[in-house]
């Protein structure tokens, strides 16, 4: 692979590619791996320094039904359930026909990307959907994980991977997966998790010794590493960082056949024979788009990795492209607490599972009320924010709860305090009465729902949001707590802790409109020839439901799949006759 990291140079203007991707995250490298698997001659084209994207940062789970690791941890589980379960958690909220196309062609993209380059997944042996009660869920097989990486296979590519937030990883840059939290958490308990323990602890110090951070690589940097690893086997791809795409060019009969490209003051006009696939990300760095689509919701409240801009998606609607409507939001969410960083940067922690649903914590909002069900999926519980105006709202724990989970970016165990109650991150107080008033909320309301809480807590049901009701919900608690539900847990422990939370867009649900193939279409229904959408560039087949872990990293590789296929003639349309129909 020919990496070109000044963006331009070494590009010679009117190159000839068979496939052009604007964009390195997950979905954007899937693709050129595909192509260059199939002996393309490719060229990803990357805005930012990094390739990986948000996929760097996030858990890297690809939620794609049918595989043959699903039959390796839920043997009863079929495509007919899963379709089931999604007709049922996303309705008529998006194209039936591209969830069709997603499920009957998944195992295939995973059989194939497995078999011919460095990406291996595995199934958790509990991973369950977020609706767990609808017909036709599962607790485990669909959610694959990415299995760890060693870095050091990347050898000077290692430093174009994006790092990991440094919120999520310990000791100086190294990532830890939740088998190692726990194995930490217990290393003083067992000799299993002792020796799982010290033996990452040891590769991290080696590693230290000469890079700036662990190179053992789990969840979605494993991933990221994983497809980088793949790409560069590849001597055919080439990858343009800092580039960023300025026209999409298209020949007398309508079809996309080149881009502009720029890097600083530096142009190039590459030629696609084949197709250009857009995978740039989303719009959620466009601030345009988020004062219509995402209004009261600043940017700085996004976790989302720099270069989703929506320049890509803004050239696609210049050529006739339109965006998906009717979802039942345009964005993905969770809710985050901020704290600035030492050099002047604004971490954004994203609260996914290891506090809020956990025993002895309740959200209250101003009143001190709860309102939403603290153990529901992450982007439920930051929509349920938004709903009920509780922009902040305020995680409480008492002091037992914080030793044993953390909050947010403070680590289990109750120890390093100090600075987050320095700069305000964390509340701390000796009564409930004190830290309502501390954080400016009703403390009669804080105390009543605390109440509310331990009595909860005494029977295991919750009579306000049921809390604790699916099967969801008692995978994030804590089934060691000991008591009647893992949700729930008295508190009564002081202090008393507090942190704000915001709701913020992990990433784009509303994206261009495609069919089967991910063509993208105009708005009369017609492919837009040569051009095609992946990732959070196409509309989500979700429509703006998250109904499982991995719900946009898994149709962004089988997408980028068929996109592929399609563009390179391989392979029959999964629509049959009618690859425009999208009804």
């Amino acid at each position: 692979m020919q990496v070109l990291k000044q963006g331009l140079v070494g590009l010679q203007d009117g190159a000839e590619f068979d496939l052009v991707v604007v964009g390195a995250g997950g979905a954007g490298l899937s693709a050129a791996v595909y192509a260059a698997i199939d002996g393309a001659k490719v060229l990803v084209v990357e805005h930012t320094e990094f390739v990986g994207g948000t996929t760097a940062w996030s858990a890297g789970t690809t939620w794609v039904p049918g595989t043959h690791h699903s039959r390796m941890v839920n043997t009863s589980d079929t495509l007919a359930n899963a379709a089931t379960y999604l007709d049922h958690a996303v309705g008529t909220q998006a194209p039936a026909a591209l969830r069709e196309a997603f499920l009957q062609h998944g195992a295939a993209a995973v059989a194939k990307i497995e078999a011919h380059s460095s990406m291996q997944y595995r199934a958790y042996p509990k991973h369950p959907d977020y609706i767990s009660d609808l017909p036709g869920s599962t607790l485990c097989g669909r959610a694959l994980e990415p299995v760890p990486f060693d870095g050091r296979l990347l050898g000077d590519l290692f430093s174009l991977l994006r790092p990991p937030i440094p919120e999520f990883t310990v000791l100086g840059g190294m990532m830890v997966d939740r088998t190692d939290i726990n194995h930490l958490l217990a290393m003083t308990q067992s000799w299993a998790s002792c020796k799982h323990a010290l033996r990452i602890l040891l590769r991290h110090l080696r590693d230290r010794l000469s890079h700036a951070r662990g190179t053992r690589l789990v969840m979605g940097n494993a991933l990221a590493g994983r497809l980088l690893h793949s790409l560069a086997s590849h001597a055919k791809a080439t990858l343009a960082l800092n580039t960023s795409v300025e026209d999409l060019e298209r020949d007398a009969s309508g079809r996309v056949v080149a881009l502009r490209l720029r890097s600083g003051s530096a142009v190039c006009r590459v030629l696609a024979r084949q197709g250009v696939v857009l995978a740039s990300g989303g719009f959620n760095r466009d601030l345009a788009l988020r004062s219509t689509r995402l209004p009261g919701i600043p940017a700085e409240w996004c976790p989302a990795a720099p270069g989703q801009t929506g320049e890509a998606l803004a050239l696609a609607r210049g050529l006739g492209a339109v965006e998906g409507q009717g979802a039942q939001s345009p964005a993905f969410w969770a809710p985050v607490s901020l704290r600035r960083r030492a050099d002047g940067s604004t971490a954004v922690f994203p609260h996914f599972v290891m506090d809020r649903a956990k025993p002895g914590m309740i959200t209250v909002n101003q009143a001190g009320a709860r309102f939403v069900n603290e153990s529901t999926s992450y982007h439920l519980f930051a929509l349920g924010m938004q709903a009920a105006q509780a922009v902040p709202a305020y995680l409480i724990a008492d002091a037992q709860a914080l030793r044993r989970y953390g909050m947010g970016m403070v680590r289990p165990g109750g120890k390093g305090l100090a600075p987050f109650l320095a700069d305000g991150y964390l509340t701390e107080a000796p009564s409930l009465v004190a830290l309502a008033q501390q954080l400016g909320i009703s403390a009669e309301g804080l105390t009543a729902s605390v109440a509310n809480n331990n009595a909860f807590a005494e029977t295991g049901l919750d009579t306000q949001f049921q809390r604790g009701v699916t099967a969801y919900q008692h995978n994030i608690g804590d089934a060691t707590a000991g008591g009647p539900n893992p949700n729930w847990g008295a508190m009564t422990e002081a202090p008393f802790y507090a942190v704000k939370l915001y709701p913020g867009d992990i990433g784009a649900a509303q994206g261009l409109q495609t069919n089967a193939q991910a063509q993208v279409l105009n708005a009369q229904g017609h492919v837009i020839p040569g051009l095609y959408a992946v990732g959070n560039d196409m509309n989500s087949i979700m429509g703006g439901v998250y109904p499982a872990p991995g719900i946009t990293i898994g149709p962004g590789l089988v997408f980028a799949y068929l996109a592929t296929q399609h563009a390179l003639g391989q392979g029959p349309s999964p629509l049959g006759s009618n690859p425009e129909n999208v009804q």
